[in-house]
């Protein structure tokens, strides 16, 4: 007879035989009839289990089912260790009430600290998801936030996942039970999402603040079904007549089925009838003495755009989270409670008025430099996409970057916007609309950021645009009457450089950066040649080889050549920490004999000239790299053809290699940077 026939006959004599030892004893050739139970065989037992529990009742089912459980849940095989995580859950309704919050849920809270198997703890997480379903002791709250927590930090993404799709729903739907949504679930992950950020301010854990703001966002769809639960008009929902469907873009897509907003309600009839009140109510009727709506709209909202305020700018993960929370919160809550509720709180802080834009008294205006402007950008601006919606957001835009260049505020806040939005193919158009209102604005401050912006926008951009869009706006801005504009485009041209690969397009984008460098009217132009330097450094390892060897390497061999005729000292020195930087920078390419003879070689001798003269640390270095670099060129000849590995950055010996790093480490540019000298390969 096969194995598994066995198991309606081991549970039938079970549940029948009189003596307990005998029982016992079958239920043990149950749990180890087979050695490794794969998921057909375990569902099998399951099933038997199941049977077994409704038949006996809840005493015989902790008496005889439980210790078999027990006894496994150290076991060898994670096979085995996998059915008892998954007998704790399928068992949960059968059990004594008492048993189930306490022994069943230690049982799991151990599996879920102590098992390595990834597939055991997500099993465990799920089996927890429906105890909660069961539990009815209050006191095991705290034990549920700290089961929670342990869950979501658990380090593989299957345990995490289960997590967000069945432990937090079902623990939501408890603590909601006992009220303690909105007195404890919530405002506790906030307030942790606040120590974290304050913690960070010498370094930001992303990882954790990231769990906490997802276990918000699973959140949000329990919090919004206590809103419509509660709600003035909830005696009145009723089902009756024709009852009109939601639309399917009305929700965002949960992420399992137990965070739909019609499953937590009961019925999607029933959502429907409850929205269309809601929305009702809130266009009509107010929120006067609706208590948990009140909540959001004036706790958990100013306490988030506060918390916002303080998250570093700059932290691309940590405003996404932000972004995403705010996005998920608005589409939930509906369009009426984002125009009504949301963005009012946001234009208050950032005093920014829909119509227009008094600079003077948002000069200085320090929240907008704060990451509260891409927060409000990304995460409610951009959650509804009808017209008035889009130029809503394309008009908060302009104003940021017209006030920001006209009070010489840092611009981290527009880039962080832009950022975030350029990731998605969808705005670009509006981010280069926004960009071109910069570049035809009267005042060269927003000239020069529009010109500063569009470097962003490059990377993200396809071709056809930039060719379209980008590339026009900067020649427009190129020829600009104010000298400092002219010099912003060069960031972006640079990057056109690195990016695209059209060659009309490489070609006009060149033509440009050589009037840059030809025209008598910039030869004076310090401020110029510190911005072509660095371009020059930072773009030339990746931009196309003919590019380089053509026009980069040339170019910054006649800057070193004439900065060695530059009279004032302050000046000369910054260029030459700048062609220091980008010759570190360049030495990592493949350079071929010729270009390393005719322009490698002469600028970095031109270099070592101006640091003789202004900083011997940098000179001892350039005259080692120059050393190395003839001694290649000699040698090349007796040895074998030049492999495309570069002759710079194979130039440095490892005794030289540890004694100048040792000296980089005093210098003021950057060490990191000039340790790639030695390896990076190209």
């Amino acid at each position: 007879m096969h194995q598994m026939e066995l198991i309606p006959l081991i549970l039938c004599t079970a549940c029948l035989h009189p003596e307990p030892k005998e029982r016992d004893q079958l239920l043990h050739i149950l749990f180890n009839l087979i050695k490794r139970p794969d998921d057909e065989q375990r569902q099998m037992i399951l099933t038997g289990c199941v049977a077994f529990a409704r038949h006996v009742g809840p005493t015989r089912v902790e008496a005889e089912l439980l210790p078999q459980c027990w006894e496994q849940i150290n076991h060898k095989y994670p096979e085995r260790r996998l059915l008892v995580a998954e007998a704790c859950g399928a068992l949960a309704p059968y059990l004594p009430k008492e048993i189930r919050s306490s022994l069943v849920l230690s049982m799991l809270q151990q599996m879920l600290t102590e098992d390595k198997a990834d597939l055991v703890r997500e099993a465990v997480i799920k089996s927890l998801g429906i105890i909660m379903a069961y539990i009815d002791d209050p006191d095991k709250y705290l034990q549920g936030f700290e089961l929670q927590m342990s869950a979501l930090n658990d380090p593989s993404e299957r345990v995490v996942n289960a997590t967000h799709q069945v432990f937090l729903p079902a623990f939501a739907a408890w603590t909601t039970e006992l009220g303690k949504l909105q007195s404890h679930l919530i405002p506790t992950l906030l307030s942790n999402t606040e120590k974290i950020l304050r913690d960070g301010e010498h370094g930001l854990d992303e990882h954790k603040l990231h769990l906490h703001l997802s276990a918000m966002q699973s959140l949000i769809p329990p919090l919004f079904a206590l809103v419509l639960k509660n709600a003035p008009f909830a005696s009145k929902a009723k089902l009756q007549g024709e009852i009109p469907q939601i639309e399917v873009t009305r929700f965002p897509r949960p992420a399992s089925p137990l965070q739909d907003v019609a499953t937590i309600i009961g019925s999607r009839e029933q959502l429907s009838v409850l929205l269309e009140l809601y929305d009702n109510q809130l266009e009509h009727e107010g929120t006067t003495g609706w208590e948990n709506l009140l909540w959001v709209v004036n706790q958990l909202l100013p306490h988030l755009i506060e918390t916002v305020g303080n998250i570093n700018v700059a932290s691309t993960s940590c405003v996404h989270d932000f972004s995403r929370y705010f996005w998920k919160l608005c589409r939930t809550f509906g369009k009426i409670f984002t125009n009504t509720k949301v963005k009012p709180q946001f234009q208050e802080i950032l005093r920014l008025s829909e119509e227009a834009i008094d600079v003077s008294a948002t000069a200085g205006n320090g929240v907008l430099t704060k990451a509260t402007v891409p927060i409000y950008a990304t995460g409610v601006l951009t959650c509804y996409n009808q017209e008035e919606d889009r130029k809503l957001l394309v008009g908060f835009l302009e104003d940021v970057m017209t006030t920001l260049s006209l009070s010489h505020a840092p611009l981290d806040s527009l880039k962080a916007s832009f950022l975030e939005l350029g990731a998605n193919p969808v705005y670009h158009e509006l981010l280069l609309s926004v960009l071109w209102y910069g570049v035809v604005h009267t005042s060269a401050l927003v000239r020069c950021t529009a010109a500063r912006m569009f470097e962003l926008l490059v990377k993200g951009v396809n071709e056809t645009l930039v060719a379209q869009r980008v590339v026009p706006a900067l020649i427009t801005l190129s020829s600009d009457p104010e000298i400092s504009v002219r010099i912003a485009t060069i960031p972006a041209f640079g990057t056109i450089m690195e990016t695209v690969i059209q060659r009309e397009l490489l070609e006009r984008v060149k033509m440009q950066l050589a009037s840059f460098l030809e025209d008598p009217q910039y030869h004076d132009q310090h401020s110029l040649h510190m911005e072509m330097i660095k371009t020059f450094g930072r773009v030339g390892p990746n931009a196309e080889p003919k590019f380089r060897d053509e026009f980069v390497l040339p170019n910054l061999h006649k800057l070193a050549n004439s900065n060695n005729q530059q009279a004032i000292d302050t000046k000369r020195l910054d260029i030459a920490i700048q062609l220091f930087e980008a010759y570190s920078a360049l030495s990592c390419c493949f350079i071929s004999e010729e270009l390393m003879v005719n322009h490698f070689l002469p600028g970095l001798k031109c270099l070592r000239i101006d640091m003789e003269h202004l900083s011997p640390e940098h000179e001892v270095i350039l005259s080692s790299m120059i050393k190395e670099c003839e001694l290649k060129v000699e040698n090349k000849t007796v040895q074998e053809p030049q492999s495309s590995m570069s002759i710079a950055a194979s130039l440095v010996s490892e005794d030289t290699k540890t004694r100048f790093l040792n000296k980089m480490g005093q210098l003021s540019t950057s060490g990191a940077m000039l340790a790639n000298v030695f390896q990076r390969k190209k």
